[in-house]
């Protein structure tokens, strides 16, 4: 793609990381927050797993579309930057939702999340 396509393409890739990273977020702090008793989702329990469902649906899409930009795009560097979270995230139904290792192997996502954002936000280059 060349012109406004090719910057319209890399905008939506870059959205895609973008909200991969707000889903994930949003679950973190809903989890911590359920965690530390500041709010009580006994009635309305399946909103944190919506949203885990809602992180590794954009997870999925942002590594697909950030993979198919080429190989010297910013969104292919996003991409292998993202791709490992989805080993923790695939992890997190196993390990049930009490102890230790639930929150651990959430926030093991995290580092590739912020590398995935940062990187889908930089200009590609141009060589």
């Amino acid at each position: 793609m060349t012109g406004s396509g090719s910057t319209r393409g890399s905008a939506a890739a870059s959205s895609l990381f973008t909200a991969a990273a707000v889903a994930y977020g949003a679950n973190c702090a809903l989890g911590a927050s359920v965690a530390t008793r500041l709010i009580d989702t006994s009635r309305f329990r399946w909103l944190h797993h919506a949203l885990y469902i809602v992180t590794c649906t954009a997870v999925a899409a942002a590594v697909v579309v950030g993979w198919s930009r080429g190989p010297r795009s910013s969104g292919r560097r996003a991409a292998v930057a993202l791709l490992p979270a989805a080993v923790p995230l695939t992890a997190i139904p196993s390990l049930g939702s009490h102890g230790r290792r639930h929150p651990l192997t959430a926030l093991a996502a995290a580092p590739f999340l912020v590398a995935g954002l940062i990187l889908a936000h930089r200009p590609a280059d141009r060589k």
